[in-house]
């Protein structure tokens, strides 16, 4: 029996619980549904025994801080999960055990339409001898991020009910719509309180990374002239092939399924349109600032070229930043890192640290002065039917938070 009794009951009920965010919403939080978990975890932070439960009215995220029991000063430590999940079906989630996986069989799910198969989902093969929890198939699981979620809990259950184990003064934070990239735009670092922290919201067993992309969002809007197109000869403007005339002109393998590691790419997320009004929607990633900037400038540059064969501007680009990359700030302040890598190893947890292709609510609160690295959690093949995680690993991450803390206290 795992010394975590509670963590796999609490993940269970949790992923039972729809907490899907909305990204046309513009609320805080996205979904109501999002709001009514956060009060739900309210009251178990209070009845586990966590002092100053609150939640903060701009973000709404929930803090609550464990009290130290050391007589004296060491840095406090936060850990942060969000509580909602992706752009997939959430509803009636149905997980199913495999226990003892042998690391290379087919795994139902549910009536078998869809299957785990590791010739396909190779991470699979680490897994032998562990319990895995997956989906019926019909539904994501939601371990993104409630594994990490139920790890922090579990983890300060433990602590409470075992006063031997020596830390400092600990907060915790669960926050919305991390998914929609809005939910950690409003943390507020002063009232949470930490002086370093950690994200719980990685993928596999001794993921710890501190290093993400900048990221933009870009929408491209073209205004065409339609008309009958029997008379359209030196008059109609066809937005709808300018659009595919602008997205031939960036870089053809500078894609998502052409890159890898540090490569940054051009994403087309939409497109939607006709000859009178074609509008896209893109993503701009690059892990290197100064190629992060060319990315942006080189979509303006696309317009205006376009827009010279016409009279009047028809091609619109907008760049909005998103994110950017952390480690300009950790990098700075790597005491956070060395922490977690020398926990994991007291643990047995060999540290695996890369670059993430994509970011994390630790890339903005990182900016906010509040350095924020993130630490693995478990999930595997996240936001889809073929998601799942491993129990064994989830327990681990219990051993490297409480690691963590004890290891801060004895500095």
């Amino acid at each position: 029996m795992s010394k975590y009794e509670d963590l796999v009951p609490r993940f269970l009920r949790y992923v039972k619980i729809n907490t899907r965010s909305d990204e046309s919403s513009t609320t805080i939080p996205s979904a109501n549904r999002e709001t009514v978990f956060l009060n739900q975890l309210k009251e178990e932070l209070k009845e586990i025994g966590l002092s100053n439960v609150r939640t903060n009215e701009e973000s709404a995220y929930v803090f609550a801080t464990l009290p130290s029991n050391i007589d004296k000063d060491v840095k406090k430590i936060g850990f942060i999960s969000h509580i909602d999940t992706a752009d997939f079906n959430s509803e009636n989630v149905n997980p199913q055990f495999v226990e003892n996986y042998d690391g290379k069989s087919n795994i139902k799910l549910g009536n078998g339409e869809y299957n785990l198969d590791p010739n396909v989902f190779e991470s699979l093969h680490k897994y032998s001898g562990d319990t895995l929890i997956t989906t019926d198939g019909t539904t994501l699981l939601g371990a993104d991020d409630k594994s990490g979620v139920s790890e922090i809990i579990s983890s300060m259950k433990y602590l409470i009910d075992h006063p031997e184990i020596k830390h400092g003064e600990i907060e915790v934070g669960f926050g919305p719509d991390e998914e929609i990239g809005t939910g950690s735009l409003k943390f507020d670092v002063e009232d949470f309180g930490a002086d370093m922290a950690y994200t719980v919201d990685g993928g596999a067993k001794g993921q710890l990374q501190y290093e993400t992309f900048n990221a933009a969002g870009a929408t491209v809007e073209i205004k065409g002239t339609d008309v009958h197109p029997g008379e359209a000869k030196d008059v109609m403007v066809n937005a709808a092939l300018l659009a595919m005339e602008f997205n031939a002109k960036l870089p053809a393998y500078e894609r998502p399924e052409y890159t890898d590691g540090k490569e940054g790419f051009y994403f087309l997320l939409e497109i939607n349109g006709t000859p009178d009004n074609t509008k896209m929607s893109y993503i701009i990633r690059d892990h290197d600032r100064n190629r992060f900037e060319e990315r942006k400038q080189y979509f303006k540059k696309i317009a205006d070229e376009m827009n010279k064969r016409f009279d009047y501007d028809r091609v619109h680009v907008e760049v909005k930043d998103q994110y950017y990359n952390m480690a300009e700030v950790i990098e700075k302040n790597m005491e956070v890192v060395d922490l977690a890598k020398e926990a994991m190893n007291n643990v047995d947890v060999k540290p695996d640290i890369f670059p993430v292709r994509g970011g994390t609510d630790g890339s903005t609160i990182s900016f906010k002065g509040l350095p924020t690295p993130n630490l693995f959690a478990g999930g595997e093949n996240m936001h889809g039917r073929f998601e799942y995680v491993s129990v064994q690993t989830m327990e681990k991450a219990c051993d490297v938070i409480i690691e963590i803390a004890k290891l801060n206290a004895e500095k």
